[in-house]
């Protein structure tokens, strides 16, 4: 069951940028990274961590660039997760522009969770 729709939002500074004032490719992998940070929780990512020796790990990546986003703009992180099975969770999020008319990037994530030894474990009761 696909959970509700979580919203992040992300101000793009200069440093974000390449030489063409466009973001950088690879930092929208950071900005879905912290949008899925605030679904699980901070604290509750700690917790799982360092009471429970698990954590999650990104197993695949997917990501599509439909238009560029540049300096000063303000981005609309979008996600919604759904668990596949006992050991997978997917994760699907768009980066929307303001007024913007689609996303102009769509990504999608598979997690799985990890003890300290790295072996495979259930994932854990997500919120939502």
């Amino acid at each position: 069951m696909k959970s509700k729709e979580y919203r992040f939002s992300i101000q793009i500074y200069y440093e974000d940028t390449d030489h063409s004032g466009v973001v950088y490719h690879p930092n929208f992998l950071k900005y879905f990274e912290r949008a899925r940070e605030m679904v699980l929780g901070i604290d509750n990512l700690k917790r799982l961590w360092e009471a429970d020796g698990l954590g999650y790990a990104v197993y695949k990546a997917e990501l599509t660039y439909h238009d560029g986003i540049a300096f000063g703009e303000t981005v609309d992180i979008r996600t919604v997760y759904e668990p596949e099975g006992d050991y997978r969770v997917n994760w699907h999020q768009e980066a929307w522009k303001e007024n913007g008319q689609k996303a102009a990037v769509v990504a999608n994530f598979q997690h799985v969770c990890l003890n300290k030894e790295k072996q495979l474990q259930p994932i854990p009761l997500l919120a939502g």
